[in-house]
Formats: C-alpha cells, sequence, structure tokens
C-alpha cells in the first residue's frame, strides 16, 4: 500500500542529529526544524472523531518556534 520515499525528492536534508533543515517562511532562511508525523482528529463531532483521523507531517522552526503541519495524504 504504501512505497518507500526517496530522500533525494525530499525537500528536508539532514544537517544535525537533533533536527532537519528546511527553510523557514518567518525567518526568511533555512533553519534547525523539529520534524516529526502526528496523528490528528479532522472532525469537531465526537461521534465521527474515531473515523476522522489523518497523519500530518508537522515541523517547528528551531530558530523562532513557528510551526505548521501539513496534511501527508489526501484521499
Amino acid at each position: 500500500m504504501y512505497g518507500l520515499v526517496d530522500r533525494r525528492d525530499m525537500a528536508t536534508t539532514e544537517n544535525s542529529i537533533d533536527g532537519m533543515t528546511e527553510h523557514c517562511e518567518t525567518c526568511g532562511i533555512d533553519t534547525l526544524h523539529e520534524v516529526n508525523v502526528q496523528i490528528l482528529t479532522e472532525s469537531s463531532k465526537t461521534e465521527n472523531a474515531h473515523y476522522s483521523r489523518e497523519p500530518y507531517r508537522v515541523k517547528e522552526c528551531q530558530r523562532c518556534g513557528e510551526r505548521t503541519s501539513q496534511r501527508m495524504n489526501n484521499a
């Protein structure tokens, strides 16, 4: 169902043991980011919440603290 990801196609580069280097819109430069995947509930209705969970790629700039998330599957 899921394939392997070729890291050469990703926007991030491993530059540190503590994170990934990515462009920060707030800082205007490439900075160290903490990057992880979180399962977030999209529905505010409690009866649908169990069926409304989706994976999001979440990154936080270690310089300014700006945090952004992007939905990983658009099914």
